[in-house]
């Protein structure tokens, strides 16, 4: 790659970081360090000491997920808001590993068949998961109910990694602090029907980030603001988890 080409990626980076925390009040008093370019020291986490970060934008390809009265399907969301957070995370000094970057599935080439595509790309997703030790994964995804009333984020946590509750309700409470304020909901221990965040065997986090089902959430999700507000929200719970015995 160009050195140009290079520069222009650092520099849509720090665009990118810039902004977002312009957008979030509670930590205005960042942005003077973050238009010089600087991150600040309470937020450079050490790369030699700090776990891999992998996430995982839910669904992708011919599996869409759940999808707005609209029509705007989940994994679209999902993807964006993964994108922001790796960006956010890597210039902050972290190693991220992502489980796609674009709209695809990851099954194993020459599978045919729906379910069988589905299967394998869950077991890749997990495989991703756990071939760092100690990393720190998160599944990023959107809610969906029969009833519009609900809304609002929850995160569910794997329980083979006691250090998962605390990602959790950590990441919970950033949702309330920054962006969700009236949201009254707890964290909960996933199930076997949550593959991914069941079987992982790290600090694992399945976030559900809102309602796509309710719509005034729904249109909030849709946007690149709010989607880079969660975004940054993930990444502050990252932090705080990382900094905090």
């Amino acid at each position: 790659m160009k050195k140009s080409k290079i520069n222009q990626k650092i520099i849509r980076k720090l665009i990118c970081l810039a902004a977002l925390v312009c957008t979030v009040g509670a930590v205005a008093k960042l942005s003077a360090s973050y238009d010089k370019g600087v991150i600040p020291a309470s937020l450079n986490y050490s790369a030699q000491k700090a776990p891999v970060i992998v996430i995982d934008a839910g669904h992708g390809g011919i599996d869409g997920g759940c999808s707005t009265a609209d029509g705007v399907p989940e994994k679209g969301i999902n993807l964006s808001i993964l994108q922001r957070l790796r960006d956010m995370l890597e210039i902050s000094g972290y190693q991220v590993v992502v489980t796609r970057d674009k709209d695809v599935s990851i099954h194993d080439k020459g599978v045919e068949g729906i379910a069988n595509q589905k299967s394998s790309d869950m077991d890749n997703r997990l495989e991703i998961f756990n071939k760092y030790e100690n990393a720190i994964c998160i599944s990023i995804h959107q809610n969906q109910f029969t009833d519009s009333k609900y809304n609002g984020a929850q995160m569910f946590y794997s329980g083979t990694n006691d250090a998962s509750q605390r990602l959790a309700d950590i990441m919970q409470g950033k949702f309330v602090e920054y962006i969700q304020p009236d949201n009254k909901r707890e964290t909960k221990l996933c199930g076997k029907e949550l593959f991914l965040c069941y079987f992982s065997k790290n600090p694992t986090v399945m976030a559900e980030c809102g309602f796509l089902s309710n719509p005034e959430e729904a249109e909030l999700l849709k946007t690149e603001e709010y989607q880079t507000k969660v975004a940054f929200t993930i990444y502050s719970a990252v932090n705080e988890f990382l900094n905090t015995k």
